[in-house]
């Protein structure tokens, strides 16, 4: 079973008036700077990490040990962190101090000023980089979903946006954010990083915000397109997908089955339409690419990774996740409800420190009624259950 990990990026927050805090400095030192705790790229957000692991229940349980470790670091230091991918209430920003980050600044402006977006970060261990390669090349399409299945930034400097993921948004103001072109090779990827810092317009290698990419210092591709998800249960849903679509990738390269070779422009109408829509209207069908419900966008996702994740024995487990999903809706819609219910933008980040560290992601009616609609939709579900 190949290993997986997850960085997840959380938000600081004053627990009374839910503005950010730049806390992040003062956090590290409580907790003795702790390995799988760090800092980004403002004060106001901190980065949580799990170790390489190999089942759903070891990241599950990894990532709600970080996320405790981190909200007792911030109550220690008059705060509280939030699973929230963008700050409902706008403020200032703090820099993190550091050379490299100072030179970002200078150079992108009210893009690094208005910086404050918290992602989630999926890493999936491969054997080369040629294979990395041949993963990226097979994965693009089927990205955009995942920015519906974890679309958690409704709201932005203190405005409604009328999107489910604004972040998406936000981040696509970076110059090298979003979907790339195929590559074919890893030495056409290496040759494209190193046309890019050529152009002088990105500082380093660092700075190639692709939706999915090689690591740089770990033998991984790392999947970056999602927000942080509201809840735990559903960041390790997510990670759990995209080591099947991985694996999925791998298994079609080895077989000669080509990408789908989606142009650029597509794959970003498919991220825009799931930015704007979430999982509450229509998502671009990665092979069709034609509108879908979500629903049906989801279920196309499942059915391509399914053989994946029976050979692990996850496919049951994830039909029912994506089912609840599907059901209550993602982070974007508890924080529209948190926030119409009377408490306005500070409640909805009172309703987000709540579910940042709860147990959440229980089974009910609704979710088997959606899970009924899902299988019907899903003939390849039928009669082979894991």
């Amino acid at each position: 079973m190949r290993t997986f990990g997850v960085e997840e990026e959380l938000l600081i927050v004053d627990p009374s008036t839910g503005e950010p805090l730049a806390l992040a400095g003062r956090m590290l030192a409580v907790a003795g700077r702790p390995p799988d705790m760090g800092h980004e790229f403002k004060l106001e957000q901190i980065e949580v990490q799990t170790a390489p692991c190999r089942t759903h229940d070891d990241l599950l349980a990894q990532l709600y040990a970080g996320r405790r470790l981190a909200d007792r670091a911030a109550k220690a230091c008059g705060g509280r962190v939030a699973a929230l991918a963008t700050s409902p209430l706008g403020s200032a920003t703090t820099l993190t101090p550091d050379d490299r980050f100072a030179r970002m600044d200078d150079e992108f402006r009210i893009i690094s000023y208005e910086q404050l977006t918290c992602g989630l970060h999926v890493h999936v261990a491969i054997e080369s980089k040629d294979e990395g390669v041949a993963i990226l090349d097979r994965i693009r399409d089927w990205l955009p979903i995942f920015i519906a299945l974890t679309a958690n930034s409704p709201f932005w400097f203190g405005s409604t946006t009328g999107y489910a993921s604004f972040r998406t948004q936000a981040w696509n103001r970076w110059p090298t954010s979003g979907p790339q072109d195929l590559y074919g090779s890893a030495q056409a990827y290496a040759e494209l990083m190193a046309s890019m810092v050529g152009t002088g317009a990105i500082l380093d290698e660092g700075m190639a915000y692709f939706d999915a990419r090689l690591s740089r210092h770990h033998p991984t591709v790392e999947i970056r397109i999602a927000d942080v998800p509201l809840l735990t249960s559903d960041s390790a849903l997510v990670a759990v997908l995209v080591r099947a679509l991985v694996e999925t990738a791998l298994r079609e390269a080895a077989d000669g089955v080509a990408p789908l070779a989606t142009p650029v422009g597509i794959l970003r109408l498919a991220a825009w339409r799931a930015s704007r829509s979430g999982l509450n209207g229509q998502l671009v069908h990665p092979a069709k690419r034609e509108p879908v419900s979500a629903s049906d966008a989801v279920a196309a996702l499942l059915a391509h990774v399914a053989p994946a994740l029976r050979e692990t024995g996850e496919f049951a487990r994830t039909e029912l996740a994506i089912a609840q999903l599907l059901e209550r809706g993602t982070g974007e819609r508890a924080q529209r409800q948190a926030a119409a219910d009377g408490g306005g933008l500070a409640g909805a980040v009172r309703a987000a420190v709540k579910h940042t560290v709860s147990r959440e992601g229980g089974w009910d009616d609704g979710a088997r009624a959606t899970l009924s609609f899902v299988r019907r939709r899903w003939p390849l579900a039928r009669g082979r259950r894991a």
